[in-house]
């Protein structure tokens, strides 16, 4: 599926929402909530400054473990070896044991709903032969899916100088988790208990058990990082998701992450613009074996504004020009500019939703004449 991104919205949430409702006062280091839907940030304190992510580390093993089994290079059944450094790691832990069998599907489970540390280290072993290979390929995603403030040094989380991320980049990898791995998502992290080798462990996102719109995601906790979580609510077609780093307690992680979706739900509305793969506007092509071309959005175009104002918003289509045959479905073929109350509220990118094959020679000599005494 084509992906859709904001090239303004990031850097103007103010500016954009200068009417909006203020956000409530969160207690943590660092917090952002965002509505998912229209990846707009509704409201954020300190996106971008690096923090201890504790076991929110998680979150990437369990990312290149989903893509290897999308690969076929794991299988949920496939036994895998403990290790002595897995079954000595420090922490929370699903206790697993050498020589005693375990495949993939339950490492999974322990390290999603137990964060199994130990559950990482044997999955990381058997991706990548070592756990400081695997830290390669966390760092290696985690550029390419834009996390521009992170490094990894181990899969679990345990602490490290070097080891650090951010409330946006942890929200850009939850947020891709759960866009690429939707079933896998669904199956593991809203499930609130795993029992493995005799011992039940729940789930820590106490969320879980308050809120039954919340699926997810993930809790994490050291002394240097405090009580972090990363909660995700799907509540209609609207999904809402919040980073919180750097809490006081469990209880305290729970509920200010409760108020920041809440506030985020009756204080916000998704509006959506366009339908996907309905015509926004015909534009002009050039050179071509028809003179005009539907453009528009694979999928729903949806944006997010403070309720009640969904009147005020005013789109405007700025096509590529000239636009010249042959073009593929699917081409970016100009850009849908967004505005509220007259101040930016984003870009998003028009795409062909037909192909254009080239006219023939006669046809195309004509429309060159035409373009130069344009």
């Amino acid at each position: 599926m084509l992906r859709y991104c904001l090239f303004l919205f990031h850097f103007l949430p103010a500016l954009a929402m200068a009417q909006a409702p203020q956000p409530p006062q969160v207690t943590g280091r660092a917090w952002m909530v965002v509505d998912v839907s229209s990846d707009q940030i509704l409201a954020a304190e300190k996106p971008d400054e690096r923090f201890e992510p504790a076991s929110l580390t998680k979150l990437m093993t369990a990312y290149l473990v989903f893509a290897a089994l999308k690969e076929k290079k794991l299988a949920l059944e496939q036994q895998v070896n403990v290790s002595e450094r897995a079954w000595r790691a420090p922490g929370s832990r699903m206790f697993i044991e050498p020589r005693k069998p375990v495949n993939v599907g339950e490492l999974i489970q322990g390290m999603i709903v137990q964060s199994g540390n130990d559950a990482c280290i044997a999955l990381a072993e058997q991706l990548a032969g070592s756990e400081e290979a695997f830290a390669g390929m966390m760092n290696r995603e985690a550029e390419r899916l834009g996390m521009k403030n992170t490094r990894y040094m181990n899969s679990s989380g345990l602490p490290d100088p070097q080891h650090y991320s951010t409330a946006r980049d942890l929200y850009l990898l939850a947020t891709a988790l759960i866009r690429d791995f939707p079933e896998q998502y669904a199956q593991y992290y809203a499930q609130r208990e795993y029992r493995y080798n005799g011992i039940s462990q729940p789930n820590r996102n106490r969320l879980l058990w308050l809120d039954n719109t919340v699926d997810g995601v993930k809790t994490g906790f050291t002394e240097a990082a405090g009580y972090c979580l990363v909660a995700s609510s799907k509540r209609g077609r609207r999904r809402l998701l919040s980073v919180l780093l750097g809490s006081t307690s469990e209880t305290m992680r729970a509920q200010e992450s409760q108020k920041l979706l809440n506030w985020g739900f009756q204080l916000f509305d998704a509006v959506r613009l366009y339908a996907g793969n309905a015509p926004v506007k015909e534009i002009e092509i050039w050179k071509g074996t028809r003179a005009t071309l539907k453009a528009g959005f694979r999928a729903d175009l949806l944006v997010t504004v403070p309720k009640g104002q969904g009147e005020r918003l005013k789109a405007e289509l700025l096509a590529l020009s000239p636009l010249v045959a042959p073009i593929a479905a699917g081409a970016r073929v100009g850009n849908l500019r967004v505005t509220l109350d007259g101040k930016p509220l984003g870009e998003y990118p028009v795409v062909a939703l037909e192909e254009v094959p080239a006219a023939g020679i006669f046809a195309r000599a004509w429309d060159t004449l035409r373009l130069w005494l344009r």
